[in-house]
């Protein structure tokens, strides 16, 4: 299910930047397939085991992939029809590292846009761990994965926790276990950011962030980016090359689910307006941007799964008109759970689809 990694791309072989060669660390690639719990048959990661690791990440990703993964790949396409296949960018705002949800969806984008709070953090080099170190990094890998896993959304405060006092520090770890347990194969790895006109350098960035290179089921080149960013509204006066950056990408599709409904207040509409204004389709849980938005004459939304209201955390979100949205549709089912209503039978998802995507009739003239 893999394949191969560089930070700079200057030959087809694996390039490791900084003072260690990429044969004494093995290739970035290697690294992914080993923090996912998968083989290495090849290089010096060749000889390293970690049975309880291997055992758990194959015991999650079992589960994961019966309950929700599979379920997404046949709903996906006939749900999302040309979409499932566009390679349009895909903005996923207030992601943190979820790259797996991003690929389930959007198998096919030619480049993500990932972003959140969480730093990017260094990159990972599983030989530099001996012992101990190793168990003890690995295991905090395995309990940050643990809620995106079983629930489909990360618990910020506990990955903090779990990454910001182990070696594998970050947020390029996981997004390095999804990659490798989605079947991608790493080819390029560089840390760098934005300066102030949006476009990405490798020194002095203004907003940090990680660019990966890699090869999906299709065998070509894609982009994954993932930045370290403030999408509030004051957050993006002070730290605005991350908005001209997106929107130098033209238009794209969207993803947003369990956003924390911060995209319901006043203090996030400049994130909220980008996207209404980018995307031509948008798939999302209640807590992205409020049905209101979606204006009729701009807007198709189609109504999958049960919209039962915000869990307690956030009740005051709850959305009458979505409700009323649910019931006139008589909405389509949804065979996975997903977002803060993480079990089956109990989650809610809407396709709004921009009228601008939508091809106009040629008018025909009459003589």
């Amino acid at each position: 299910m893999m394949k191969r990694i560089v930070i700079l791309a200057l030959t087809p072989a694996v390039l490791w930047t900084g003072t260690i060669p990429a044969q004494e660390v093995g290739s970035p690639n290697d690294q992914a397939r080993f923090l996912a719990g998968l083989s290495v048959t090849a290089g010096p990661l060749a000889g390293l085991d970690d049975a309880e690791h291997r055992n758990g990440m194959e015991q999650a990703w079992s589960d994961v992939e019966s309950r929700q993964l599979a379920e997404i790949r046949m709903w996906a396409p006939l749900q999302l029809g040309t979409v499932y296949a566009s390679t349009d960018p895909l903005f996923y705002f207030y992601s943190g590292p979820d790259f797996l949800y991003a690929n389930a969806f959007f198998p096919n984008a030619s480049t993500y846009v990932l972003c959140g709070k969480e730093p990017v953090g260094v990159l990972p080099d599983v030989t530099k761990l001996a012992g101990g170190r190793r168990v003890s990094a690995l295991r905090g890998l395995r309990n940050a994965l643990e809620s995106s896993l079983k629930f489909s959304f990360f618990i910020t405060a506990d990955m903090k926790n779990d990454l910001s006092n182990t070696a594998l520090s970050g947020t390029l770890p996981v997004l390095y276990v999804y990659l490798a347990r989605m079947g991608c194969w790493l080819s390029s790895v560089e840390l760098g950011g934005l300066n102030a006109d949006g476009v990405w350098v490798q020194e002095d960035p203004k907003t940090k962030g990680a660019k990966l290179i890699f090869e999906g089921a299709l065998g070509r080149p894609q982009t994954l980016y993932y930045f370290t960013t403030d999408l509030s509204n004051w957050g993006i006066a002070d730290r605005p090359e991350f908005m001209t950056f997106c929107a130098q990408l033209g238009l794209g599709n969207g993803l947003v689910k369990s956003a924390s409904y911060l995209m319901h207040l006043s203090e996030f509409s400049k994130s909220r307006d980008f996207l209404l204004g980018h995307v031509n389709t948008l798939v999302q849980d209640d807590s992205g941007i409020p049905y209101q938005y979606f204006k009729w004459e701009d807007w198709v939304v189609g109504c999958h799964g049960s919209y039962l209201g915000p869990i307690s955390l956030f009740k005051e979100k709850y959305q009458r008109d979505l409700a009323a949205a649910f019931d006139a549709q008589a909405a389509m089912p949804l065979p996975f759970g997903i977002g803060y209503r993480w079990r089956k039978n109990e989650s809610c998802l809407m396709v709004a689809t921009s009228l601008r995507s939508v091809p106009k009739a040629i008018p025909v003239s009459v003589r």
